[in-house]
């Protein structure tokens, strides 16, 4: 498998590229890399360094990769956070080049925009941008579950509710949708949940709430899922061995007592995971 991952990169710490490309690298997947910016550290910590890369410099490596004869070798184009149009553009017309040079290519977004206890993060033409021009042309998005609400215009809370706005946005256009940091009223208030979807069912797995804020941990999920269920085909067996890795992945930051996501040191667990949590089909 290879997959064209546009992202941002950091020289110190775990998000985007930096926390994407060593999971999928550990799992046998080809990964080539397109860096959105190249910063010191993710913007979490107030301050950092180095370029933004444009937007057309972005689609001169693409380009570049396209004059090598590769395109037709990509299996899935993953895409993170963007921090403006420019890029938003750029991403889909990688996809549209890729699955050109070969029709069974995916495109997997992760429509990065805040969460329930930041809020919205992002420029205010960014949800508009996802909503409207990226995720209709893409075949696997993978929001939480405050994301997911930004993008249909709901707040959903129950599994009901999530469910109903999983959805409304399928019907925009991508049929497989991974929600995580499902935090629903009636549920164990020490617990969370993800909740995976496509056209074969619902499935929804819970694992203890750890005490931790884990920048790049999103982008791990999302590159774990994508990558096994594009191998699979099987959206419950991706969510509980993406669900297993994650989680063990994020214990062994808390109890090392590190800010940054303990990448490298939790290899194991994506090449091995353990199977350790239950996922229930729901619908």
């Amino acid at each position: 498998m290879k997959i064209l991952s546009i992202q941002s990169a950091v020289a110190y710490g775990h998000v985007g590229n930096s926390a994407a490309v060593f999971p999928l690298q550990r799992i046998g997947v080809e990964v080539l890399p397109v860096y959105t910016v190249n910063f010191s550290n993710h913007t979490g910590y107030g301050s950092w360094r180095g370029p933004l890369i444009s937007p057309d410099d972005v689609r001169d490596v693409i380009t570049g990769i396209e004059e090598r004869g590769v395109l037709s070798q990509i299996d899935v184009v993953l895409s993170g956070y963007q921090g403006g149009e420019g890029i938003g553009d750029v991403i889909v017309d990688a996809v549209a080049r890729v699955k050109a040079a070969n029709p069974n290519a995916i495109y997997a977004c992760d429509p990065v925009m805040g969460n329930a206890k930041s809020g919205c993060f992002v420029a205010p033409s960014i949800p508009q941008l996802l909503r409207e021009r990226v995720v209709p042309v893409a075949d696997i998005i993978t929001p939480n579950q405050f994301e997911l609400g930004y993008l249909t215009g709901t707040e959903p809370k129950t599994l009901e509710e999530t469910l109903a706005s999983v959805d409304a946005a399928r019907a925009i256009g991508p049929k497989t949708v991974l929600v995580t940091s499902v935090e629903r009223p009636d549920r164990d208030p020490a617990s969370i949940e993800m909740l995976a979807v496509d056209d074969r069912g619902a499935w929804i797995v819970e694992t203890p709430l750890l005490p931790i804020k884990a920048n790049g941990s999103g982008d791990v999920t999302a590159a774990l899922f994508t990558a096994r269920y594009r191998a699979s085909g099987d959206a419950a067996d991706a969510l509980a061995r993406t669900t297993s890795s994650v989680y063990d992945l994020l214990e062994r930051t808390h109890l090392s007592g590190e800010r940054e996501l303990q990448l490298i040191e939790s290899q194991e667990v994506y090449a091995h995971p353990r199977m350790q949590f239950s996922v229930r089909q729901v619908r």
